[in-house]
């Protein structure tokens, strides 16, 4: 058998050992100084002839890092094993289950590792962390672990016993008494409790007011302090819509589709402000039907008519005028909206437009 296969047999029966053999504690309120009877632990409380310590063995050391705690404080173990290079130690690993109804909880533990080598001498060290529920003092035994050395298959065992003292604390009855519950302290409201609910709800009521205040000067086209806003009257807006088109020179720019769409669409605009007919909606043909009825001079509707029936050859089919007649649509529709704007105008006092 190999020495691989010797190593993995001998810790599969090592764990298997754990496993088996009854997990039990001692607790018990024994005088400090006393001594703790041997192999009264749950590690080897099955194996009570212990063998010594040969020449040349690995050394195994387990201790606690405080010999003392508090119940249900945690307390560490640490195990550290001094070899050689060539030995092979196996140190089991505790799980909860081999603690189950034990005073003691496992909480943690690390992996075995080198912390330091020196020639041929290497150490290892575990920490493993319990709590422990139940005051006296903790019997754990001797810790064991197997080791493979040339022809040798062993068990080698902690150098002294583990011993730990878990304390209580003291309750002096006499001169401390056990009050009640007390009921809920009543103390005074102060600022900081409630000011930054007061400052969020000052800064909403602040925002639904504005969002108020807009909405109703929007509603009646007033201004942010409350003025009437002075609105120009469609036959003013149009008249400057117009001169600001013709100031771009689209038509000679040969963008007459830009320069018909901009015409028309001014004149939609402003037959909707002034006889508030769907203008923009609407096809030439449909805006002639609705301005028939109109009291309009007849000369001002034919030249409409023709705007429209000239834009529409631009847009739709392409139809390049000359330069002579975009001059004239230019004419027409600044004409049509001179002739068409209300005669009397409300507030005399300001022609250049309406308060409302």
């Amino acid at each position: 058998m190999g020495r691989g296969k010797v190593l993995k047999y001998l810790v599969g029966l090592f764990f298997l050992s754990w496993a088996v053999i009854p997990c039990h504690t001692e607790v018990s309120a024994q005088p400090s100084g006393q001594a703790v009877p041997e192999g009264a632990g749950f590690i080897d409380g099955r194996n009570p002839n212990r063998k010594p310590r040969r020449e040349g063995d690995p050394l195994l050391e387990a201790y606690f890092i405080t010999d003392s705690v508090g119940i249900g404080d945690t307390v560490t173990l640490r195990v550290e094993i001094t070899k050689d290079i060539l030995q092979i130690v196996a140190l089991g690993e505790i799980n909860r289950e081999m603690l189950e109804g034990q005073p003691i909880e496992l909480v943690s533990q690390t992996e075995l590792d080198t912390v330091r080598q020196d020639g041929r001498q290497v150490k290892l060290r575990k920490d493993i962390t319990f709590q422990v529920f139940d005051e006296g003092y903790l019997d754990l035994g001797w810790m064991p672990a197997f080791y493979l050395d040339k022809n040798i298959a062993d068990t080698i065992w902690s150098v002294d016993s583990l011993v730990l003292m878990v304390g209580t604390y003291q309750i002096d009855t006499l001169t401390q008494t056990i009050h009640d519950i007390r009921g809920v302290m009543d103390t005074p409201m102060v600022f900081g409790e409630y000011g930054g609910y007061l400052l969020w709800c000052l800064l909403g009521l602040a925002v639904i007011a504005a969002g108020l205040w807009y909405w109703f000067t929007r509603r009646r086209n007033l201004t942010m302090f409350g003025k009437p806003k002075v609105v120009d009257p469609p036959h003013v807006v149009a008249i400057k819509a117009l001169e600001s088109l013709h100031n771009q020179k689209l038509w000679q720019n040969n963008r007459h589709k830009q320069y018909y769409t901009g015409i028309t669409d001014i004149l939609r605009q402003y037959m909707e402000d002034r006889w508030h007919i769907g203008a923009m909606e609407m096809t030439s043909d449909e805006i002639l039907v609705a301005l028939s009825d109109r009291e309009l001079p007849e000369k001002g509707y034919r030249d409409l008519g023709e705007i429209l029936r000239t834009a529409d050859l631009v847009k739709f089919a392409k139809f390049v005028p000359e330069a002579e007649q975009n001059e004239n649509m230019f004419t027409y529709a600044y004409y049509f909206v001179e002739e068409t704007k209300p005669t009397e105008i409300e507030n005399p006092e300001t022609e250049e437009g309406i308060v409302l």
